[in-house]
């Protein structure tokens, strides 16, 4: 009888817990998700994160923070404001070197070292033949491809180790007359990296930053799971469709491709990724290229150089760098999808 008696409290307690810890977590209320926006570098930013408790004075300061932090990095680095510190080292004619900000040096460095690793697919001196081909701030859209001399005649200006940057003091120096430089390929990246360092900042653990398509996330949602990043369809008719969506957490995420920037002239697409070493757009069976990196700034600079390089070369350097990457490959009507063992370990933790 006293057995059965425990026995007969036991069982009537744990359901009896059980349903109480249940209520009280279906009582609690989840995070409040609070989603910031605007637009920046052509593109738009947005910032999703856990409000925790935060005020609305506390929410509008921090826009306003974000804001600031993004106009900091358009004025160091963007060749559409002529005030910007590139655009006056692009104007300049100067051999000896040029004082730039320090975050300015730091997107520098690092275009440097993915451009030596991949044999010049990246090259930050690629403006002159981007704006030849239509697609900069300081060219003219083309029906057309430009003159095999003038393509000739702009390479002699590009070549990233005609560049010399260092960081103390923060310097760039051009080692041959006319070269410029082009950040376009790393400044999304790195501007998510700077709104990620501002909400650590401001004491948020959990957020997701997105810059026209370049992420980087931290925490949980407010479901409690890691973000989850769709990877857009590399179709312009399908804009908005994604290919796949895939868990992140506490890492960004860059895509490049050719499917929204372009021009076709008799039958052949022309990509607004200009090839360095050949002078011309790329012209391959890449759609797209998706790399996972710790930082927004350089997952945008291998996935770049990755788009140049291709799928065979591409996916070489990602495995001598340890690099999570996917291929999106045109075939046919449709498109085929071409991943490494460290990119599915992402797909399927």
């Amino acid at each position: 009888m006293q057995r059965t008696a425990k026995q007969g409290i036991g069982t009537g307690v744990l359901p009896l817990l059980l349903a109480l810890l249940f209520s009280l977590t279906a009582c609690t209320p989840a995070p409040e998700k609070v989603v910031l926006a605007g637009q920046t570098m052509g593109t738009y930013w947005r910032v999703s994160l856990l409000a925790e408790g935060a005020s609305e004075a506390e929410r509008a300061g921090l826009k306003d923070t974000l804001e600031a932090a993004l106009a900091s990095v358009n004025a160091s680095m963007s060749t559409w404001d002529p005030k910007a510190t590139i655009s006056r080292f692009n104007a300049s004619e100067t051999l000896e070197p040029f004082p730039i900000e320090p975050a300015f040096a730091q997107v520098v460095v690092a275009a440097q070292a993915v451009s030596a690793a991949s044999g010049g697919a990246l090259d930050v001196t690629v403006g002159p033949l981007v704006d030849l081909w239509g697609f900069g701030a300081g060219g003219a859209r083309r029906a057309a491809p430009p003159a095999p001399e003038a393509i000739t005649e702009a390479q002699l200006r590009v070549g990233y180790e005609k560049l010399a940057v260092s960081e103390t003091p923060p310097t760039l120096q051009r080692l041959a007359p006319g070269v410029e430089v082009d950040l376009s390929a790393l400044a999304k990246g790195y501007g998510v990296d700077v709104l990620v360092e501002r909400l650590n900042a401001a004491g948020f653990q959990h957020f997701l930053v997105d810059i026209g398509g370049e992420v980087r996330a931290q925490g949980v949602n407010d479901r409690g799971v890691p973000w989850r990043i769709g990877i857009e369809v590399p179709d312009p008719s399908a804009r908005g469709l994604v290919q796949e969506a895939l868990p992140l957490n506490n890492q960004a995420l860059a895509t490049s491709g050719d499917y929204r920037n372009f021009f076709e002239a008799n039958g052949v697409r022309y990509s607004h990724t200009v090839d360095p070493r050949t002078g011309a757009p790329i012209v391959q069976r890449v759609a797209s290229v998706t790399v996972a990196h710790d930082t927004a700034l350089w997952a945008d600079a291998w996935a770049t150089a990755m788009n140049v390089l291709g799928p065979e070369d591409g996916l070489a350097l990602a495995e001598r760098q340890g690099l999570p990457v996917l291929f999106i490959l045109y075939d046919g009507e449709g498109f085929k999808r071409l991943a490494n063992d460290a990119f599915e370990a992402l797909s399927h933790p």
